[in-house]
């Protein structure tokens, strides 16, 4: 066998494996040979009860310990660790349906669809809490400039930051980490 088959057999076969992969809607690997495994579907650890209305003044009490334990990896970054999640890519950016915004750890509202808006950041933005009392504003040096953290009333849960640069009526914008909250659609 030349040299010049051998190659042309190493593409037929190159291309059979890219060609059965993409059929079987299975991710190739870069070589285009193997075809890479699927990843696992990220899953909430734990079901949430939603909490409507004003904050009533009874905080979380789970320690750290606790929320790894019911938190995935990457809402405890961000709730426990004040992480942020890469801007565009929550699904909650682009959500426009109707319904209220809960906290992922401890599900007390926090904000309500007819308060947000596209802020062109790349994270869910809001003119306005739900209810003020649901949310704590805290200085915020971490970056060598003051900016204002934003974290759940109820569990001190790291949401995102507010800014004064928001639409009217309010004029602020609550710059949130998707990650740091669930959607629930009103019926």
């Amino acid at each position: 066998m030349t040299i010049k088959s051998l190659l042309a057999l190493t593409a037929i076969s190159i291309s059979a494996a890219c060609f059965s992969s993409i059929n079987s809607n299975e991710p190739v690997a870069a070589s285009g040979v193997e075809p890479m495994p699927t990843p696992a579907k990220v899953k909430t650890v734990r079901e949430i009860t939603f909490i409507e209305g004003e904050y009533d003044g009874a905080a979380s009490t789970l320690s750290d310990a606790d929320w790894k334990a019911v938190l995935t990896p990457t809402e405890f970054t961000v709730l426990r660790q004040e992480g942020t999640e890469r801007p565009y890519t929550s699904e909650l950016n682009k959500n426009k349906k109707l319904g209220s915004y809960y906290c992922a750890a401890c599900g007390l509202v926090l904000f309500k669809s007819e308060n947000k808006y596209d802020s062109g950041t790349g994270w869910p933005s809001f003119y306005q809490p739900a209810f003020k009392k649901n949310v704590v504003e805290k200085e915020d040096k971490s970056l060598g400039e003051t900016r204002v953290e934003v974290e759940c009333a109820r569990c001190g849960g790291h949401l995102g930051h507010v800014f004064d640069d928001g639409p009217e009526p309010t004029g602020l914008r609550y710059c949130m980490n998707g990650v740091s909250l669930r959607f629930k659609e009103s019926k």
